[in-house]
């Protein structure tokens, strides 16, 4: 019995498998942004963007709350894979881990054969910052016809990069972080 109850106690100190770890320290969901920091160090890129959640729609009270969304991708080198930590409100929400990382920001690129889905974080650790950002807000609203309406926003963004010399400018769309089609164009 004394056994069992120590290996209880064992199982609930050790942290899940799924857990960030940062050296010997430990990040899960539900961390602040600030100790994630803190035991993480800082990240190489961050995102963040916002969102409005609607709360009593067509009721006598409606309320509108912004949500602010925070995105930190850190890069452990190129034998360890890149990690996407998702934050709402200042909350850790969700890990992603992504492609394996690299040993210097911007010096693993190749723009062609970037696939769809790629991370924002993922293309700057590849390729570095682009030499230009355009952000653009959309939004779907589908009507059912019976008076419901569901909104979407989308967040659409255009990133060029100037390879330089006589080499065309490559054009990125990205939707909500992530890659959707590379373009080339002339200068």
């Amino acid at each position: 019995m004394k056994r069992l109850a120590l290996f209880c106690l064992l199982c609930a100190a050790i942290a899940p498998a799924h857990a960030l770890r940062c050296g010997t320290r430990v990040v899960d969901d539900g961390d602040r942004d600030f100790a994630v920091r803190e035991r993480c160090g800082e990240p190489f890129y961050v995102d963040q963007f916002t969102s409005v959640s609607v709360r009593g729609a067509d009721g006598p009270l409606e309320t509108q709350i912004e949500d602010v969304y925070d995105v930190w991708y850190y890069n452990f080198g190129p034998r360890r894979l890149m990690v996407r930590l998702l934050f709402l409100n200042g909350r850790l929400q969700r890990e992603e881990t992504l492609g394996y990382g690299v040993t210097t920001i911007g010096d693993s690129c190749n723009l062609d054969t970037l696939p769809a889905g790629t991370s924002a974080g993922e293309i700057v650790a590849y390729c570095g910052e682009p030499a230009a950002r355009r952000n653009q807000r959309r939004a779907t609203v589908r009507r059912d016809g019976i008076g419901n309406e569901r909104y979407t926003p989308v967040r659409a963004e255009e990133w060029t990069y100037d390879l330089g010399g006589s080499r065309l400018l490559r054009v990125l769309t990205l939707q909500n972080g992530r890659l959707i089609g590379v373009d080339a164009e002339g200068r």
